[in-house]
C-alpha cells in the first residue's frame, strides 16, 4: 500500500491532518470569494456607494484571507516539530537503521541491538509497531529521496551529507516506498517494502537474519559461488559480506525482485540474472546470458528458497 490519506504513523497522520486543514482553509477562502462575486454581480437599482466599496474591499478582500491565510500558518507552524521530531530516540539499547541509496536500490544496515550483531539487507525495511525508529540517510552516487507515505513525510539522501528521520510506525502491514528524487534512467523502478510487524515476530526476525543463510550444500549454492555471484553479494553464513551490489540473506522472504520492480518468483529472479539491463536500464550488475539456463534457473531457485 502506498498512500499517504491512509496514514499508518504518527507522523503521517500529523500530516494528514494538516492537508484536511490547508482544504478546509483554501474552501473556505474559495467560497467567500465566490460568494462576494456572486453578490457583486447580482442586479442593483443604485450604484455602489464608495464607503460602501470600501469597506467590501478591506474586510472581504484583505481581512478575511489574511486571517485564514495566518491561522493556517500558525496551525503549520505549531505542528512542525510533531512531523519532524529532530530530538526524538529509537527504542532503548536500539541505534538509527542506516539507509544508503545507490542506483538504482537500497542499502539497509541494522545496528547491534542487545546480543544480536549488526546486520546488512537490502531492499525491505521491517520494523516493529508502536516502536520509534531512527534513520540516518545518505546516498553513494546521486541524491535520492527516502520516503514512505504510510509513515511520514520524505527526507533526501546526499552524497557526502548524512541526514536524520524519526518515523513512528502504529498499524502493522506492508507499505510501499518510492525514491521521490529523480535519480536516473531506473528511478520508476527503485523502491522498497517497509513491513512493520508485531514486536515479538520482529525480534524473531532478527533472530534469523543474526543466524544467516543455511548452508544447503545444494547444486544453486554451488553454482552461486562457482559463477562469482558472492563477489558482488553478500550471503551471510555462506558466501561472506560482499558489499557491491545487495545483500541476498534470506532473499527468499523478499516480495520483490530489483527493488520492488518484480514479483520475486523464480522466473523473474532468472530473467534479472540473464538480463537485468533489460529490465532494469542503468543498473550496475552485469548480464550472465552466457549460463546455461538450467543453471541460471537453479540459481535461481535456490535464492527464493532462502527463508
Amino acid at each position: 500500500m502506498q498512500s499517504a490519506l491512509d496514514p499508518a504513523g504518527a507522523e503521517a497522520a500529523d500530516i494528514y491532518a494538516l492537508f484536511l486543514v490547508m482544504v478546509a482553509g483554501g474552501a473556505l477562502v474559495w467560497l467567500a470569494v465566490v460568494g462576494l462575486l456572486l453578490y457583486a454581480a447580482r442586479r442593483r437599482e443604485a450604484p455602489w456607494s464608495e464607503a460602501a466599496a470600501g469597506r467590501l474591499i478591506v474586510w472581504g478582500g484583505v481581512a478575511f484571507p489574511v486571517a485564514v491565510l495566518l491561522a493556517l500558518l500558525s496551525y503549520a507552524v505549531w505542528l512542525m516539530p510533531a512531523i519532524r521530531p529532530w530530538m526524538a530516540h529509537s527504542a532503548p539499547g536500539a541505534g538509527p537503521i542506516a539507509v544508503t541509496g545507490e542506483q538504482f536500490w537500497w542499502r539497509i544496515r541494522y545496528p547491534a541491538e542487545k546480543d544480536m550483531p549488526a546486520f546488512e539487507t537490502a531492499n525491505e525495511l521491517r520494523l516493529p509497531v508502536g516502536a520509534r525508529a531512527v534513520f540516518t540517510l545518505t546516498a553513494r552516487d546521486v541524491i535520492h529521496s527516502f520516503w514512505i507515505p504510510a509513515l511520514g513525510g520524505k527526507m533526501d539522501m546526499i552524497p557526502g551529507r548524512t541526514n536524520t528521520l524519526s518515523l513512528l510506525p502504529t498499524r502493522t502491514g506492508v507499505f510501499r516506498a518510492p525514491c521521490a528524487e529523480f535519480c536516473g534512467a531506473s528511478h520508476t523502478l527503485m523502491a522498497f517494502s517497509v513491513v512493520v510487524m508485531e514486536p515479538e515476530a520482529y525480534a524473531e526476525w532478527r533472530r534469523a537474519q543474526a543466524r544467516g543463510t543455511p548452508a544447503t550444500e545444494s547444486e544453486g549454492e554451488r553454482l552461486f559461488t562457482r559463477h562469482g555471484c558472492a563477489g558482488c553479494h553478500g550471503l551471510r553464513g555462506v558466501a561472506g559480506t560482499a558489499s557491491l551490489g545487495p545483500d541476498l540473506t534470506l532473499f527468499g522472504q523478499r516480495g520483490t525482485v530489483g527493488a520492488g520492480t518484480l514479483a520475486n518468483t523464480a522466473e523473474n529472479v532468472a530473467r534479472f540474472i540473464r538480463n537485468p539491463q533489460a529490465l532494469k536500464p542503468g543498473v550496475q550488475m552485469p548480464a550472465f546470458d552466457m549460463l546455461p539456463d538450467e543453471e541460471i534457473a537453479a540459481i535461481a531457485d535456490y535464492l527464493v528458497e532462502l527463508e
